[in-house]
């Protein structure tokens, strides 16, 4: 096996190549630019071969430098990745979900505490945000999303698809005989599912209708609470609108005139994490409870699997 560079050698490279200079590689090591001007030395000796053009108004890597430090900074990456985990398992076994607002307060808060009975010793963290996670940093081990997020390699558990109904107050419901009325009432809509009123005005047949004239919000939870205080018809996917509609607040504007959401709501992790114990347990409890809600586990395609999107 060849044998590796110093570590303090390629430590001494890294701040070389990223600052560009050895002054500003010394300063941010903390060692005099002597100490770095030999280790940078030693190294070059070490791989046989030049890393920096010395030139008299500064420096530049060398083709071979370049390369070189592409590998230096993955491998210090990697190290930087194992430190923060075995970090986290020393304070302690931890579970970081990430979801949307409204289905964390509306669905998935008000059962949270199921899985943490069965897990009493595990640190559960709630993250909301709009977006869907990146996986970024490590910092999310597990998203709850909708539709299915780009970038990382993730692995996808389906839970359930959709539909998308039009809701408002039994007293404008009242008014509303047949979709083409809606050109009459304000559309609360939300910006960042911007395709969901088109979506279910041309399942209807209905033209002529500019679902961004009336208000706009940035989450599903916004728009119901505004429908149920008379303000204007939003569009209710499940299982955002259960409690509202078990309590008569809200109701469905047309009944029957269901159309699926374009897309399904799943369980999404990086793929190197999926097998994690935590992240299976979290994986299997959710289907439990979605298998368990007769309204959800009916909106199942019998294939159990997510739907080409």
């Amino acid at each position: 096996m060849q044998r590796l560079p110093p570590l303090n050698a390629l430590r001494a490279f890294d701040a070389v190549a990223s600052t560009g200079s050895f002054k500003a590689a010394a300063e941010a090591l903390g060692v005099t630019q002597s100490a770095i001007s030999h280790q940078i030395k030693g190294l070059e000796a070490h791989l046989g071969t030049f890393l920096f053009h010395r030139q008299p108004r500064g420096i530049e890597l060398t083709g071979a430098g370049s390369q070189f430090h592409a590998h230096v900074r993955a491998g210090f990456a990697e190290i930087e990745r194992g430190v923060r985990r075995v970090g986290q398992d020393h304070r302690g076994e931890s579970l970081t979900i990430q979801t949307y607002s409204t289905i964390a307060v509306r669905w998935l808060v008000p059962r949270l505490q199921g899985f943490q009975a069965r897990h009493p010793r595990l640190v559960i963290r709630l993250v909301t945000a709009q977006n869907d996670p990146t996986f970024a940093d490590e910092a999310v081990d597990l998203g709850l999303v909708i539709g299915r997020p780009g970038g990382a390699r993730l692995t996808s558990t389906y839970l359930f698809s959709p539909m998308l109904f039009p809701v408002c107050a039994p007293a404008l419901a009242a008014r509303l005989a047949r979709p083409a009325d809606l050109a009459g009432v304000p559309l609360l809509q939300v910006y960042p599912s911007g395709g969901d009123w088109p979506c279910w005005l041309a399942a209807q047949g209905v033209e002529g209708i500019d679902p961004d004239r009336g208000m706009r919000f940035d989450s599903y939870d916004h728009a119901l609470r505004m429908a149920a205080r008379g303000h204007g018809v939003a569009l209710a996917m499940q299982p955002y609108v259960a409690e509202e509609l078990a309590a008569g607040t809200l109701v469905r504007a047309f009944p029957g005139c269901d159309v699926p959401a374009p897309t399904a709501w799943q369980l999404v992790c990086p793929e190197a994490r999926s097998d994690h114990r935590h992240i299976r347990a979290f994986r299997q409890w959710a289907l439990d409870e979605v298998l368990a809600d007769p309204e959800l586990a009916g909106l199942r395609h019998e294939a159990g699997s997510c739907p080409a999107e």
